[in-house]
């Protein structure tokens, strides 16, 4: 017999209504960016300190239409447009590396009239979709090599290849963990899966020591703490193990960060999560932590729950990739990883970010809708 405490747990999660503490841990996640963006960009703008907080405000505001959006349209119905939607991805991937636009070491941003967007940002959305699409249609054809993992790795060695053509090795990294989560929750042959997994993972290291550039990024995650921060390559790392260091258990305080003021580079994007334990302490980074935690286990429990094959794919490669880039984030920060620019989701200043990653959450919460709760239990067969 269930006890009251879980019976109270399921009430509070029937079918067709929505998953409130998903929606929680995304909104403290935002609110908690926001005020974060606000602080750290303090001293970016010269005499505005509010400029970039106002520009997060607006793409905050898209992003939650979109959110409303996507929760709101049946999640099946993105199967109709997920094959031109993957056309089109891969048509502004090669468009961004014809007319694109260079911040950073990294070719990644088209403009449009007054505003700018990342295609990759595009193409995990679209490509977690078609992935879910061309998986569930395969079923147990997944398992084989003609029919699974050749076309798999074919469409996703492509996407992988754009996007490392911009030079921006984070977001391939996101891409890749994003497929391969979805490829492996389909049914996939660990027999051919785990060589070809090797074999992207040689790939990546001869990537990684192949350029000067990447091959300093790998000495800073060796040697990140250099006598005054006096290493270019590892300056980043340096000054937000600083950051993160005199924060102590409670932070020096909101808007109290001394690194913000000119000392750690881009304090209010890939950084944000530094400045964070400097102003909020020890406490302020777990409650990150934790939030993503909550947002993981939802993530999850949508995916198990689903409807269908579709359904489960979708929320798996959805969950993949909004936690892949929260730790390739967090991990570079605390050095735990290589330094890749890649933006905290929901807390980061960044537009295409926020945007997708509302999105892909509505659609979550939509899956999550048609999701039955509890599951009806699988009989036992006799021994």
């Amino acid at each position: 017999m269930a006890s009251p405490v879980a019976a109270r747990l399921t009430a509070l999660r029937r079918p067709g209504s929505v998953d409130y503490v998903l929606v929680l841990a995304v909104v403290m996640l935002l609110l908690l960016g926001l005020v974060m963006v606000y602080s750290a960009s303090q001293f970016a703008t010269s005499g505005d300190p509010g400029y970039w907080f106002r520009h997060q405000i607006v793409w905050a505001m898209l992003g939650g239409i979109a959110l409303l959006v996507t929760s709101r349209v049946e999640y099946r119905l993105w199967r109709r447009v997920a094959l031109p939607g993957m056309v089109l991805a891969l048509v502004l991937l090669v468009a961004v590396l014809v007319a694109g636009h260079t911040i950073y070491g990294a070719q990644r941003w088209l403009h449009v009239g007054l505003f700018s967007f990342q295609p990759s940002e595009l193409t995990k959305l679209v490509l977690a979709l078609y992935v879910a699409d061309w998986l569930a249609r395969k079923g147990d054809a997944v398992r084989t090599l003609l029919n699974g993992l050749l076309p798999f790795a074919a469409l996703t060695g492509v996407v992988l290849a754009l996007i490392l053509l911009q030079n921006d090795l984070g977001t391939s990294i996101v891409v890749a963990v994003l497929a391969i989560a979805m490829f492996y929750a389909a049914g996939a042959n660990l027999l051919q899966l785990l060589p070809t997994l090797a074999l992207g993972g040689l790939a990546a290291f001869v990537l990684a020591t192949g350029s000067s550039f990447r091959r300093a990024r790998l000495d800073a995650f060796l040697h990140p703490l250099p006598a005054g921060c006096a290493d270019a390559a590892s300056y980043q790392i340096c000054q937000g193990l600083i950051s993160l260091g005199s924060g102590g258990l409670f932070g020096r305080g909101l808007g109290d960060s001394v690194q913000k003021a000119g000392y750690l580079p881009n304090p209010f994007t890939d950084s944000i999560f530094a400045i964070t334990g400097e102003e909020l302490g020890l406490v302020g980074c777990l409650f990150i932590l934790g939030l993503f935690g909550l947002l993981a286990f939802r993530g999850l429990r949508v995916s198990r729950r689903a409807p269908d094959a579709f359904g489960a794919l979708l929320a798996c490669g959805l969950t993949s990739w909004l936690l892949a880039q929260a730790a390739i984030n967090i991990g570079s920060v605390v050095d735990a990883l290589p330094f890749t620019g890649v933006p905290l989701p929901f807390v980061s200043f960044g537009g295409s970010s926020l945007v997708t990653s509302l999105a892909a959450v509505g659609i979550l919460l939509n899956i999550s809708r048609h999701a039955d709760a509890p599951p009806p239990a699988v009989p036992q067969s006799a021994p």
